[in-house]
């Protein structure tokens, strides 16, 4: 066994197997709730050495390659024998569902962006290789492999790449959240200086069980979930992303079979579980071997950490568990987190995302003047250090501006800058938001998150965490044979910035179309009287139908789009007249059936 630390993944799996041969590595939760295929981490580095063997049969090092696996133990294996075959893993989950055609289009994106000149999938995705190519073009003239077809006894073949810390590892693309996706050059050295952090941080050991239903071709789910396991030597229990989905108590419920230590997810998983999980269900937890429960990917609510501990401290969940967390794909993943042990710091509603900012390479800096900022005010977050990636995949342009940036008062750098906005207060991060999600309205900032959270409390009939708020800056107009609003354009003095919101309706209590007015008059009641603010359109969708990420963040870019080109299908709407007074409480609903009804 190396002695040394490793230099790359490749060295970490080949030490680990080496040190821990015959202990459990990864178990799939079939159905979020019984242990199906596992692999021990001799079987997990001889399955890779084979089938990366296969792929430098087929394509040379340096090659990019799909790996698109739905949710199951296959992905693991064929990520890392993508490694040992110098080859850079492009990692997606193949289109379905509801959303296929939004899959499906960032699928065409990644696979024309990235180059791929070879698929891992399983045979069943294989054998529908025609239809996907149908869809993805680019898919015309790739190879394809399936790992099942590749025995063990291949490992035997493999000969090591010229692999260093520098050399890339995968694309990771980024969720898009608030542009197109861009392929992040995610190295070897990065990953393994993110994992030694998160492992520091979270207290990692051999005898830690990590618990992961979040999606393992992306963020969270690969390096927390698939990676850090491989770093810090311990068991690793997945299910698929719609186990939980379906049902919440599946994830709390093998954390408390299973005895695990390390699990997260978005701050909407927690709230999910708060409301969701039944007596029946909550009664037979015993939550108290969770140490590290990390919270990020999309904003953390304080009311929402104090809603989970209200509902599941009785059964053994501990406050100082709570892990909020702040990280970017630029970044490999974490940038900063409150460690464990540490209950969380908040500051009014605002919550801390992490402890001692500068010794992570953390700064916030005035986005015009590129001067840092005294502690309290707010900027942009710039990061730099050995998890900043290398850029974006062939776009030098946007890479020197997004990664090569300077401070103009001491020339330090070079920093990446986030584009989300933050302050550091007491020697803790808090973030605010996305610097292009940010709405200004007569010269006032407003955060979207802040006002969608005001919206989803307004009336229980919408579903929480799945309201998106944001600026238009058109003319809203309506005529009474249209279904929603629509948008014209021209320089008048209504053109200043207005807030717009779209908000899901919770299945669980969908409202009778006759209520809707009610459910939009309380929404707008209840932001005007919050943030000093009218909306000019509330939109209400059936459920699902707010654009998110992979990792769960809110595609306001993408919401804003639909909205105003007509593709969102609205239960109803309504949009603000010109000379609407908000004092009189008389406005106008679009139903979706077409009709109209006032308040």
């Amino acid at each position: 066994m190396r002695m040394n630390a490793p230099a790359t993944l490749i060295d970490l799996l080949r030490d680990r197997a080496a040190a821990q041969p015959a202990d459990l590595a990864y178990t799939f939760l079939d159905d979020g709730e019984r242990c199906g295929e596992s692999m021990t981490w001799e079987q997990l580095e001889r399955r890779s050495r084979a089938v990366a063997a296969a792929i430098m049969q087929r394509v040379e090092p340096g090659t990019r390659v799909l790996l698109m696996f739905p949710p199951s133990l296959d992905f693991v294996p064929a990520f890392f024998a993508t490694l040992y075959a110098g080859a850079i893993a492009v990692p997606t989950y193949p289109p379905s569902g509801a959303r296929a055609d939004r899959t499906i289009a960032r699928l065409r994106g990644m696979v024309a962006d990235a180059g791929v000149t070879l698929v891992l999938a399983p045979a069943a995705l294989a054998a529908r290789a025609s239809v996907l190519v149908s869809a993805v073009p680019d898919l015309s003239e790739v190879a394809w492999l399936d790992p099942s077809d590749v025995s063990d006894e291949e490992a035997d073949d493999w000969r090591a790449p010229a692999v260093t810390g520098a050399s890339l590892a995968f694309l990771q693309y980024t969720s898009g959240s608030t542009s197109a996706p861009r392929g992040v050059m995610v190295s070897h050295g990065n990953l393994l200086h993110n994992l030694a952090q998160t492992a520091a941080d979270g207290l990692y050991d051999r005898d830690s069980v990590s618990v992961s239903w979040l999606p393992v071709n992306h963020d969270m789910g690969l390096i927390n979930g698939v990676l850090q396991p491989a770093f810090s030597g311990c068991r690793a229990y997945l299910m698929a992303p719609s186990a939980f989905l379906q049902r919440p108590a599946r994830w709390l419920q093998a954390i408390s079979r299973l005895g695990g230590t390390h699990s997260g997810g978005p701050n909407f998983a927690y709230d999910l579980c708060a409301r969701k999980i039944a007596d029946d269900d909550a009664v037979s937890l015993d939550l108290s071997s969770w140490q590290v429960a990390y919270s990020g990917s999309e904003p953390v609510r304080r009311s929402t950490l104090e809603q989970f501990q209200r509902t599941f401290g009785v059964r053994g969940f501990r406050w100082e568990a709570l892990s909020p967390a702040y990280g970017l794909a630029e970044s490999t993943l974490l940038v900063a987190n409150i460690p464990a042990g540490v209950p969380p710091t908040f500051l009014g509603n605002a919550v801390a995302s992490g402890k001692a900012p500068a010794s992570r390479g953390v700064a916030v800096i005035n986005p015009v003047t590129h001067e840092r900022c005294p502690d309290g005010e707010t900027g942009e977050i710039w990061v730099s250090g050995a998890s900043v990636a290398t850029g974006y995949w062939k776009r030098e342009a946007e890479t020197v501006a997004t990664f090569r940036a300077f401070t103009s008062d001491s020339g330090e750098g070079p920093f990446l800058r986030t584009g989300d906005m933050g302050f550091i207060y007491q020697n803790s991060l808090f973030v605010s938001g996305r610097i292009k999600d940010l709405i200004i309205v007569r010269g006032m900032k407003h955060y979207p998150q802040e006002i969608e959270l005001t919206a989803e409390r307004a009336h229980p009939a919408l579903r929480p965490g799945c309201c998106a708020a944001f600026a238009v800056g058109p003319t809203f107009t309506s005529s009474a044979d249209q279904v929603g609003p629509t948008f014209r354009s021209g320089a008048d003095r209504n053109d200043e910035e207005k807030v717009a919101i779209v908000a899901e309706v919770d299945p669980q209590r969908q409202a009778h179309a006759a209520e809707w007015s009610q459910v939009i008059a309380a929404v707008r009641l209840a932001v005007a009287e919050a943030h000093h603010v009218a909306p000019c359109s509330v939109t209400l969708v059936s459920p699902g139908a707010v654009p998110k990420t992979t990792s769960g963040k809110l595609q306001r870019y993408l919401c804003r789009e639909a909205l105003m080109t007509g593709a969102l299908d609205p239960l109803a709407s309504w949009t603000a007249h010109e000379q609407y007074d908000l004092s009189t409480g008389l406005f106008t609903v679009a139903l979706a059936e077409g009709e109209r009804a006032a308040s």
